[in-house]
């Protein structure tokens, strides 16, 4: 009895690992997504100005900067700008 119970577990184990383990495609998406928040100087200096003006109304912002999402914007701002002061 104490094999089956072992066996069971042992699959349950399995199959969480499995349910919790990043998709190729989660990975892929993260990649890109990191891409995406590459920010020419212009964009920069544009984001930072409307910033000061605006605040933080993202897609007033990315109303500014062809191709940007609000988004994107406040993902950039919030990850380097906010604790590095830009």
């Amino acid at each position: 009895m104490a094999n089956s119970h072992y066996s069971t577990n042992s699959s349950y184990l399995t199959h969480l690992h499995h349910e919790s383990s990043p998709s190729s495609t989660s990975e892929l998406e993260i990649e890109e997504s990191s891409a995406k928040l590459e920010f020419s100087e212009d964009e920069l200096t544009l984001m930072i100005r409307m910033f000061n003006l605006v605040g933080e109304r993202w897609s007033l912002i990315a109303g500014r900067i062809p191709g940007r999402t609000a988004e994107e914007i406040e993902k950039y701002w919030t990850s380097r700008c906010s604790s590095n002061g830009c």
